[in-house]
This record gives structure tokens, sequence and C-alpha cells, in this order.
């Protein structure tokens, strides 16, 4: 079963703590053995006294002293053994929940935009958090517990048949009837539980998106509604939960009653069995001791598997994103690139989304050191896309993109990343101070460099007047600062990164126009000596870059200088003369 085998999974991610484990699963087989032997030396100690008028005084004594010590060293270690086990398990379960939490998020932040764009924020933090502590559960109640109620149910239960076996089979077959029920329940609420958990999953998805965007909801009185769809997934939760739910309470009845009736059957079974002179009274004693020990560990199991079989969905779903591969895998012997010269080509590159139609075709340009190269198009023409490919947030379908004449698929997504910066459209700013927005892309800037960088992108005044200047918080998101300052702030952080390739995608679009004119004298200085690609709606911003490239449905369909582009009269003239007559002044 599903749930079974990512049981066996989880104990599975412990292989880093094998040593421990192993000591705590030594530890938990001593507790099941002197568990054990605490209803056979309470049955020894009834066979002394329904015999003791048979025996002389002294021995009578002598033995019973000697079974006392016997039962006291027994408790004795009983007690040492299950604070070893406590604590020790304890602590690993936590040190193993973060280093799983760790990797999970590394694992998801190393993930494509492809993966990024199919699946909500929400969710995944949902799923980090559910199943780390599903993970830390697990591991708390299987070392600590459950693994002294498998070895007693696989090891000690058969050797109850030594002492007397026709007790011992009535107590096999009572466990092996509670375990068939268990596993009966847990067949038929398994599906419903799944799906319970992915209603769960929407939940959490939905609030997050809701929640980001919470300007949106009020500002288009969407509160009422929102809510609405929120109390329907939670109705929809219950309508699953509840059948679920009745059928263990139907498992928590049985276990209840399993316990009373099977201390009754063994005493019937034994008393009939004394009578004919098969078995003595501390068998007996010693064999209702069992039961009740037995059938506390299963009910203790049962909870265990009920809780477990709540948990799978989720841990499911831990596993599925743990499993993702990315889409951009990295070869095993990728070199490591130094800092490049800068030089980049796309040699016949195509490309295309899975399961989409085809966005790039034949694509050839070469962009040597330090020139700047600007791509125009209509929306959607694949200028950003081929970006894309040059970070290798994807890889070409066809033909192959260099740097340096390094084929990209060949180098370390970390070192090709490092060799190139990127100023976006929408300014992206952690929910951290200005300084460590600015610092991203290397944290060993020093003050100066950092606040040169500033006045460079028009963004050091500003950041004096912030009340707290370097050291102010910008809000989840930049949303303390206008769009303008926020865009300031990427192109410092890029001036900073001090990269040999550059992006600029719409770098100046949500600038006002003086001072974009101070940022375009900056990004000047910027792109000296540096291989640049302007990704610009706005014409005017590309009049000086060293070659156009005209993108449309895909293709590179002209190519030249602005003054030249124009004079063709071609599709970038028809892009330039269509920019001129919007923004020419109307007549009044």
């Amino acid at each position: 079963m599903q749930f079974i085998r990512v049981y066996a999974r989880v104990l599975g991610l412990l292989g880093a703590d094998r040593r421990i484990a192993i000591a705590l699963a030594c530890s938990a087989l001593a507790l099941a053995g002197l568990q054990f032997l605490e209803p056979v030396l309470f049955g020894r100690v009834i066979d002394l006294l329904s015999r003791s008028s048979q025996m002389q005084e002294a021995a009578v004594w002598a033995e019973a002293l000697t079974l006392l010590i016997i039962w006291g060293s027994v408790g004795i270690a009983g007690i040492v053994a299950n604070v070893a086990v406590s604590l020790h398990a304890d602590r690993m379960a936590h040190r193993n929940r973060l280093r799983m939490m760790s990797r999970y998020f590394e694992h998801v932040l190393s993930l494509p935009p492809s993966f990024h764009g199919d699946v909500q924020s929400g969710r995944l933090m949902k799923v980090m958090l559910v199943g780390c502590d599903n993970l830390f559960g697990i591991w708390l109640g299987f070392f600590r517990d459950h693994l002294v109620t498998f070895i007693s149910a696989i090891v000690l239960l058969p050797l109850t048949l030594l002492l007397n076996w026709r007790l011992g089979l009535l107590l096999i077959v009572l466990v092996v009837v509670f375990c068939c029920i268990t596993v009966f329940v847990v067949r038929k609420t398994h599906k419903a539980q799944m799906q319970v958990e992915r209603f769960h999953t929407q939940l959490a998805g939905n609030a997050q998106d809701a929640l980001s965007n919470v300007m949106v909801v009020q500002s288009f009185t969407r509160l009422r509604s929102e809510a609405k769809m929120f109390s329907d997934i939670t109705r929809q939760v219950l309508d699953h939960q509840f059948p679920v739910l009745n059928w263990w309470a139907v498992v928590s009845v049985l276990t209840r009653a399993s316990a009373t009736l099977t201390v009754i059957g063994i005493f019937v079974f034994g008393t009939l069995l004394h009578l004919r002179g098969q078995a003595s009274v501390g068998e007996i004693v010693s064999f209702m001791g069992f039961a009740t020990l037995l059938i506390g560990r299963m009910e203790s199991a049962v909870a265990f598997v009920s809780q477990l079989l709540f948990q799978a969905p989720s841990l499911a779903e831990f596993f599925a994103v743990l499993d993702t591969k990315s889409s951009v895998p990295e070869s095993p012997d990728a070199k490591d690139l130094p800092r490049t010269e800068g030089h980049v080509r796309f040699e016949d590159v195509g490309f295309g989304y899975p399961g989409g139609g085809r966005i790039l075709s034949d694509v050839v340009f070469d962009a040597p050191p330090g020139r700047t190269v600007a791509l125009v198009g209509q929306t959607g023409a694949g200028k950003s896309t081929a970006m894309s490919l040059l970070q290798r947030m994807w890889d070409p379908v066809e033909g192959r993109v260099t740097i340096d004449g390094h084929d990209l698929r060949d180098i370390t997504l970390e070192s090709l990343r490092r060799n190139i910066g990127v100023v976006f459209q929408e300014s992206m700013l952690f929910n951290r101070s200005i300084r460590d927005n600015l610092v991203v892309g290397r944290p060993d800037a020093t003050q100066e460099e950092v606040e040169n960088a500033c006045r460079m992108a028009e963004a050091h005044d500003f950041i004096a007047r912030q009340p707290h200047g370097y050291d102010t918080m910008v809000g989840e998101r930049g949303t303390s600062l206008s769009g303008g300052q926020r865009q300031r702030l990427a192109i410092a952080r890029a001036l900073l990164k001090d990269p040999p390739v550059l992006i600029l995608d719409e770098a100046t679009s949500a600038l006002d126009a003086a001072t974009e004119a101070r940022v375009q004298k900056a990004l000047r200085a910027l792109m000296a000596g540096r291989t640049t690609f302007i990704i610009a709606h706005r014409l005017s911003t590309v009049r000086e870059a060293d070659e156009i490239l005209v993108f449309e449905q895909g293709r590179i369909v002209e190519r030249g200088g602005f003054d030249a582009l124009v004079a063709q009269g071609g599709r970038f003239a028809e892009l330039v003369q269509t920019q001129l007559m919007s923004s020419a002044p109307k007549p009044a």
C-alpha cells in the first residue's frame, strides 16, 4: 500500500544518523525484552505463592527475594532504556526535521521558472511545513514507541509459545484478527483522506493567492467572494473528512472492546487448561499480562496508523516536490566558468514550451564582448524568451547558445548566472533592508561601494531620506517604495554585481522622463566594456545600441543600427512611426 511505501521512505531518510538509529533499535529491542519479562516474573510470583504451603518458609523467602531482585533490576533497566530512547529519538527527530526542511527549501529554489509558474508559492510553503512536521512525528513515534510494538509483535509474541503454546496461539490469533480489522479500515479510508489533503492544499493556495493580491481584493470588492470561496472549500473538507473519522471511531471502539474480550478469553481458556492440568495459575496470570501489554501496544499502533493515514497524502506531496527534476539539469561534468569576456552567440536556436507551439525559430546572432544589442518587437515576439535561454531558464530544442565558445549546457548554472546581471521589468525585492537587497549579488560589498552604485543609479538621495537610510525595510515585494524607487534599486543592484554580461529588461520603464535621463547616463557608464542586451518597447531607449534585432513571431526579421533600420522603411520603421504617432500631442 502507498502509505507503507511512504513510511519506509520516511525511515530511509535517516541514513545520515544510521548509527544512532541502530543504537535506538537495539535499545528498543532491550526495552521490549524487559517488558516481556515483567508478566513472566509476575506469573512466577503467583506460582510461588500458590505452592508456598508445600515449601519451607526459608525456601519461599529465598526464591521470593531472588524474584524481587530480578524484577527490580528489570524495572530499573527499563527506566534507563526508556530515557535513552526518548532523549536520543527526540534529538534525532529534531535534527533531521530541520535538515529535510533545508533540503526541500534549497531544492525548490533551484527549480526553474517552468516549475514555479505552475505551482503556487502558498502551496509550496504548506507542503514544506506540514511535510516536515509529519516527518518529525513519524521519526519520534517510531523510535520512541512503535518500534517496541513491532518487535513485541514479530519477535516476542512467538516466544509466548514457549511458555504455553495453547495460550500463546490464542493470543496470536487475537492479534492477527485485530490487525486484519485495521487493514480493512485503512483500505476503506485511504482514498478519501487523499481527497481531503487535496482540499487542504487548495485552501492554502487560495489563501496565499488572495493575501498576495489584497489590494485587488479590496479595490474590486472581492472580500465576500473570496471568503465564500474559502468557506466552500472548508465545507468540502468536512464532507470528505467526516466519513474517515467515522470509520476510525469504529476502530477505536473495537480496540477498546478487544482489550476486554482478549483478557476474558485468556482467563476462560486458561481456566479450562488449568482444570486439565495444562496450565498453571502463574502462566494464566502471565498471559493476561501479555494480553494487556500487547493490547495497549496495539491501541497505540492503531492510533499511529490512523495518524499516518492522515499524514500520508501530505508526505506524498512533500516527496513529489522533492523528486521534481529540473527542466535544465546540470551535467555531472559541468565546468565552473570563471569571469568571462562576454562573447555571446545564438546558433540556429529554436525553442518551444513543452506541449506548446514553437516560440523561437532559427535565431542567429553574434554579440562580441562590449557590444550593445537591443531586442525589439511586439509583445510575444520572443525577446524575453531569447534572454531566458541566455540565463538558461530553459534549454533550446534546436541549436545552441554559447558564451565565450562554451555551450551553456556544459557549464554550471551558478557560474553562468554569476556572469550575468539582470534588471527586470518588474522590480523584485526581498522583504529585507535596502542594503540587503542591494548586496544579493555581491555580499562582500563595502558600504562605500554600495553608495557609489546607488549614486550612479540616482538612488542614493531617496535612500538617505528614508527613516533608517540603507537599513530601512522595504516591505513585502518592496511595497513601501514607489515603482521608480524600486527600479532604481534594481539598477543599483546590477551595478554592484559588476557582471560581464548585462540584460536590461525594460529597465527604465517605471521611471519618469527626468529620472530616466539620469539613469540612462548611469547605464551607459555601466554598459561600457560589457556585453549588454536591452529589451525595450520604447524605441527611444535603443537609439545608441550597436545592433538592433527586430523580432516577429519568434524570428529575427531585421537587424542593424537605428538610423539604418528607419531608412529601410521596414518593420522597425513601422514600430517607430507608430510610437511617434501615439506620443504626438493631439490638437485641442
